[in-house]
C-alpha cells in the first residue's frame, strides 16, 4: 500500500470517526436554559437534535424566553416545567399562566401522554367560599362570581350545593407533587398551575446511560429503538483489539442475558395476562348463565346470533349506535318490526346487558319500550325490542339542522306527560323501585302516533320498594342531566329516588326553549343560561317569548317550566315527587298549582340573566 493509499485510508477512518461522534453528540442531553428541564430521549429538542433523538410526537422547542415548550395535538402549545425520566412523568402549564382554563379543554388523546392525577370539579359560584379544601382560581373569577377548585372526594356542604354550579371536571396533580415541584414556593393556590402527564414509551434499556450510551431510534421510518455508544469509534488501533474485542464480548453476553431475561418476563405476563382474561371471561359466562336462568320466569324470547342475523338482513339498515352497541332494524317472522340492540363485547363486563334484561324484561307500561326478546349467544350479545318509528325525541326538539317537523306545544305535553307517568311507574308501579339515571331526550322513543317510552336502562339501579336511597359507586349518567348529589361523590353512597325528578326537569327545558342545555362555562360568556333565562323571565312577570300558533300556547310553556325549575332544585328535598308533577302538567290550562320556587341557579350574574337568550 503506497504512503498515499495509507494517508487517504486514515482520513476515510478519520471522518467516519466524526461522522460517528457527530451523530452521537447530536442526541446528547440538551435543553433551553440551565433551569429548563433536561431533554433526552423520548424527548427531543428541535433544530438542536436529530429526528431519531426522539420519538413521534414528543418535539419539544424553545420560547423567546427560554421556556421549554411542548404542543399537545387539538389543545394547543404548553410550557414543560418539568420532566421525570425515572417514573415517565411531564409537568407542564399554561404560557398564559392559566393551566384551569386549559385543564377544560385538555384532551391527549392522539398524544402518546395519558392525564396523571386527581380528579376535581370546577365550581362557579356566586359569593366568596372560605372552606379548607377549596381552592380559589384567580384567573377564572370575576369579581363577582368567584370560582373554585375541589377535589370530587370532598363532602359537598348546603352552602357549597345551593351557591355554585359545576362547569367543569378536570385532573390536576397530586398535592405531592406540587410539592416536590415547587419546593418552598409552594402554595394549595398552585395545585391548578401544572397538569401532570404520563408516558408508556419502551426504553432502551436501564443500563444504558451507565454504559456511556444514549438512546435513539435506529432511523426514522421505524420505532425500533437502540443503544448508541457515541464513546467507542468504529476504529481503533490494533493494541487496542484484544481489550475491545473482550469489551464487546462482554457486552454481547450481557445483551443476550438481558434480552433472554425480558423475553422469558414478557412471554409470563402474557401468559398470566390471558389466565386472568380467560377466568374473567369465564366467570362473567357463568354469571350471565345463572341470570339467564332466573330470567325464564319472565317469558322473554331468547333467540340465537343466526336468527338476528335473518331477522336484520344481515343487519342490513342501521338506526343508531350508541355508547354500548348499534341499532338496527328487523322484522320477526310474524311480520312485526323490532329494533335489534348489538351490544359490543369489548365494552363492559356484561352487567350493562344484565341489568337492562333483568329491569326492562319485568315492565310492562305504555310509557316503557317493550323488550322482546334477547340474545346470548356465546359472547354475542343483543336486545330486541318494539320498533318506535319516529325514533327518539332529540330529533324533534333539537331542529336547527333537521327537516324533522316542530312539536306542537300541546304534543309536548302530552309526551312530557307521559315521560312523568313513565318515570312514576318505574318508581311507584312496579314490584320494586328503578332508578333509570339516564333520563334524556335521546332515551325518550316515539311511536307512531308520538306517544313516549322510556328506553336504555343499562345504568338502572334497582331497590326495594320501601327504600327511598340507593348505593352507587361512581358518577352515572350524562353530563347536564346528572342531579347535583350524584355528580359530587361527597353523597356517593346515599342517592335519592329525586335524581331522576332533576333529569326530566332538565329535559323539560330542552323541550320548551328546543335546544340543548348551556352551562356557563369561562370560555363562553356571552349566551346565557337557558334555564336560567328561563326563571328570570317567569320571576319578572314576564312572559317566554314563544310563537303562539294555538290559544293557551304560552300557557302550556309556562306550566312545563315551572315543573322544570320545580324539579332542577339542587337540594333533592326540595324537589317534588313525579305524581305532583303529573298533577300540575294535567291541571287546567291557565291554573299552576305550584308557585315559583327559589332560583336554582342563583349562581349566575344578574347581568348575564338580563342578556337575550341565544
Amino acid at each position: 500500500m503506497t504512503p498515499k493509499n495509507v494517508t487517504a485510508f486514515h482520513l476515510f477512518m478519520f471522518l467516519l470517526y466524526l461522522c460517528h461522534g457527530d451523530e452521537g453528540r447530536s442526541c446528547s442531553d440538551a435543553a433551553c436554559s440551565e433551569e429548563g428541564p433536561s431533554i433526552r430521549f423520548p424527548f427531543r429538542l428541535k433544530d438542536r437534535q436529530a429526528e431519531s433523538c426522539g420519538y413521534p410526537r414528543c418535539e419539544l422547542s424553545c420560547s423567546e424566553k427560554n421556556e421549554t415548550l411542548i404542543e399537545i395535538p387539538k389543545s394547543g402549545q404548553v410550557f414543560v416545567a418539568k420532566i421525570d425520566y425515572d417514573y415517565q412523568k411531564i409537568y407542564i402549564g399554561d404560557p398564559q399562566g392559566c393551566m384551569a382554563r386549559r385543564l377544560i379543554n385538555l384532551t391527549v388523546t392522539t398524544s402518546p401522554f395519558t392525564i396523571f392525577g386527581d380528579h376535581s370539579i370546577l365550581l362557579n359560584c356566586s359569593s366568596r367560599i372560605e372552606k379548607q379544601d377549596v381552592v380559589h382560581i384567580d384567573c377564572l373569577s370575576s369579581s363577582n362570581h368567584p370560582v373554585y377548585g375541589v377535589s370530587d372526594s370532598t363532602y359537598m356542604s348546603q352552602d357549597l350545593l345551593s351557591s355554585c354550579h359545576p362547569i367543569a371536571s378536570v385532573t390536576p396533580p397530586y398535592i405531592d407533587d406540587i410539592q416536590s415541584l415547587m419546593g418552598e414556593s409552594y402554595s394549595v393556590t398552585s395545585l391548578y398551575n401544572f397538569t401532570k402527564l404520563s408516558w408508556e414509551i419502551p426504553e432502551c434499556g436501564s443500563d444504558c446511560r451507565d454504559r456511556g450510551g444514549e438512546c435513539r431510534l435506529k432511523d426514522n421510518k421505524s420505532l425500533e429503538i437502540e443503544c448508541f455508544n457515541e464513546h467507542i469509534p468504529p476504529y481503533e488501533s490494533p493494541q487496542h483489539e484484544e481489550k475491545s474485542s473482550g469489551h464487546i464480548n462482554k457486552g454481547v453476553s450481557i445483551g443476550i442475558s438481558v434480552g433472554i431475561l425480558t423475553l422469558t418476563l414478557m412471554v409470563t405476563l402474557i401468559i398470566l395476562y390471558l389466565r386472568s382474561r380467560r377466568a374473567e371471561v369465564e366467570e362473567n359466562r357463568k354469571k350471565i348463565k345463572k341470570f339467564l336462568e332466573d330470567l325464564r320466569p319472565l317469558n322473554p324470547t331468547r333467540y340465537s346470533f343466526a336468527d338476528l342475523r335473518k331477522m336484520t338482513n344481515e343487519f342490513e339498515k342501521k338506526l343508531g349506535q350508541g355508547g354500548y352497541g348499534s341499532v338496527f332494524k328487523g322484522k320477526l317472522e310474524n311480520g312485526v318490526l323490532v329494533a335489534v340492540k348489538v351490544l359490543d363485547n369489548s365494552k363492559g363486563n356484561g352487567e350493562d346487558f344484565t341489568n337492562e334484561v333483568s329491569t326492562i324484561g319485568r315492565i310492562y307500561h305504555v310509557n316503557v319500550v317493550r323488550l322482546l326478546g334477547y340474545c346470548a349467544d356465546g359472547s354475542d350479545r343483543a336486545l330486541v325490542y318494539e320498533f318506535m318509528p319516529n325514533k327518539s325525541l332529540d330529533k324533534f326538539i333539537f331542529t336547527a339542522n333537521s327537516n324533522r317537523p316542530k312539536l306542537s306545544w300541546g304534543k309536548l305535553r302530552d309526551i312530557a306527560i307521559g315521560v312523568a307517568r313513565g318515570i312514576e311507574y318505574l318508581q311507584q308501579g312496579c314490584d320494586e323501585r328503578i332508578l333509570h339515571f339516564d333520563i334524556k331526550p335521546q332515551n325518550i322513543l316515539l311511536d307512531m302516533d308520538f306517544n313516549p317510552k322510556i328506553s336504555d336502562f343499562g345504568l338502572a339501579k334497582v331497590l326495594p320498594k320501601k327504600e327511598s336511597v340507593v348505593p352507587i359507586t361512581a358518577v352515572r349518567g350524562t353530563m347536564g342531566y346528572i342531579a347535583p348529589e350524584v355528580y359530587f361523590s361527597g353523597n356517593i353512597g346515599n342517592v335519592s329516588y329525586k335524581t331522576d325528578a332533576y333529569s326530566f326537569g332538565m329535559l323539560l327545558f330542552e323541550m320548551v326553549g328546543s335546544k340543548r342545555n348551556k352551562d356557563l362555562t369561562m370560555e363562553n360568556t356571552s349566551q346565557v343560561y337557558f334555564p336560567q333565562w328561563v326563571y328570570n323571565r317567569l320571576a319578572g312577570g314576564e312572559d317566554l317569548g314563544i310563537k303562539e300558533e294555538k290559544a293557551g300556547d304560552a300557557d302550556i310553556a309556562k306550566k312545563l317550566s315551572v315543573a322544570a325549575i320545580w324539579c332542577a332544585q339542587w337540594d333533592p328535598s326540595d324537589r317534588p315527587s313525579i305524581s305532583t308533577v303529573i298533577q300540575v302538567l294535567e291541571g287546567r290550562t291557565g291554573s299552576l298549582p305550584l308557585r315559583l320556587p327559589p332560583d336554582p341557579f342563583a349562581s349566575l350574574s344578574s347581568e348575564e340573566s338580563d342578556m337575550n337568550v341565544p
